[in-house]
């Protein structure tokens, strides 16, 4: 029965949302595999409420992450926390040690025969010092960053020269030239021969049917633009702050929009009209309320397909996970309002690719909507070729590469 340690880097849901669909393949295609998960609050709950037949096999350690910032972390307080609590957070000098120590710990105790590495670096080299394998999937190497932040690369060096320490590294994304993060890996010449592009971990839609709701028979042949609000609880309160100065411009007044949110709220689904008043879905969908905005805490996945499906653009903050699914699924042009580096070189690569554009403030994010709305076709070839090259298989891939290392491991 092999033993397998999934570490899960806490930081946001992007992580875990792949590390679970990885799961499912691994699980599949690795007979009478022990899996086990490893992370911090508030994946670590997430994991307990998904497995709760094995609670043993849910191991909480104390990875450090950045401190929340408005859009993204913070730079003055993550600094400050280095040596002094800050947030609510022990001195990271104190955080690494007991990470460490946690994580040393549990690998003392369960002898994984492998380990998946979804952003947890320090089990890269507590793996490389007990010579077990170890993947590491990601969509990061040495992202370029913005000029004004080029004091940051020392510390991008050194994160790279541990998540190089991998027995190998799983690109989740499709192989040049249709790498939507190629200008955040930037691999060194003694790595390249460990990386393997395994594609993108779309989630797998299996022609899903059913009774179509009120949200889905509300937008029926509308016009309208999706906007998507992502990240943790800051980024997306931040996000979504960025949206209302937009909407609040005369050139938005007459541009339908849907905004999905990504919590799971009821009570913010809700619809304004051009009337200027606010009714339930169900409301407006049976007095048939000519609408303007339809916001939603979270789409099913039924929903989403359709909102997706029907939308003529989609506003994204650079999420590779959503430019992914949006860009290679449904080949729809993106409009990115990016937070984090990383974001605005997966959008700029989009931009260059003729897959959508770049709109860092309002007026910018305004001249996109305008300009993909008048001029959709300069987008079309593009995105239909991207989409027919889009590899979405990079969890069935990744499990496969699991499998491969532990056979060659007997």
């Amino acid at each position: 029965m092999p033993k397998i340690g999934n570490f899960i880097y806490p930081w946001g849901n992007g992580h875990y949302s792949r590390m679970m669909r990885l799961n499912n393949e691994v699980i599949a295609a690795v007979e009478n595999a022990q899996m086990h998960y490893i992370s911090k609050p508030p994946i670590y709950e997430k994991l307990q409420e998904r497995f709760p037949e094995h609670p043993e096999r849910i191991h909480k350690v104390s990875v450090p992450t950045p401190i929340d910032g408005k859009f993204g972390p913070s730079l003055k307080r993550s600094m400050i926390n280095v040596t002094l609590p800050t947030s609510g957070n022990p001195p990271l000098i104190k955080q690494i040690a007991d990470y460490l120590r946690e994580e040393r710990a549990i690998y003392n105790k369960e002898k994984f025969d492998l380990v998946i590495n979804d952003g947890d670096m320090g089990s890269n080299v507590l793996a490389k010092n007990r010579n077990i394998p170890s993947l590491f999937v990601t969509n990061q190497f040495r992202p370029k960053l913005w000029k004004s932040r080029s004091y940051l690369y020392p510390g991008l060096y050194y994160i790279s020269k541990q998540i190089a320490k991998a027995s190998k590294i799983l690109v989740a994304d499709s192989a040049p030239p249709y790498t939507i993060c190629e200008y955040n890996l930037n691999f060194s010449d003694d790595v390249k021969e460990k990386v393997l592009y395994v594609g993108h971990f779309s989630p797998k839609v299996k022609n899903l049917v059913g009774e179509k709701s009120d949200l889905e028979l509300l937008i029926q042949d509308k016009d309208y633009g999706y906007w998507i609000r992502t990240g943790n609880k800051i980024t997306n309160k931040g996000t979504g702050e960025k949206y209302m100065r937009v909407f609040s411009k005369p050139e938005m007044a007459k541009e339908r929009r849907i905004i999905s949110h990504a919590q799971n709220d009821k009570s913010i689904d809700s619809v304004l009209g051009f009337d200027g008043k606010k009714y339930s879905i169900t409301e407006a969908y049976e007095k048939k309320i000519d609408w303007l905005q339809i916001d939603v805490g979270f789409l099913s996945e039924l929903q989403k397909e359709t909102v997706l499906d029907g939308c003529r653009y989609v506003v994204v903050n650079g999420s590779h996970t959503v430019m992914g699914e949006v860009l290679g699924g449904k080949a729809k042009p993106i409009i990115g309002m990016p937070v984090y580096d990383e974001h605005e070189n997966n959008i700029r690569w989009a931009q260059e690719k003729n897959l959508g554009m770049l709109a860092k403030n309002t007026k910018d994010t305004i001249l996109a909507v305008s300009k993909i709305k008048e001029n959709a076709a300069l987008f079309d070839d593009a995105l239909a070729e991207f989409s027919r090259n889009f590899d979405g298989n990079g969890a069935q891939r990744a499990a496969k590469e699991a499998a491969i290392t532990l056979e060659n491991k007997r």
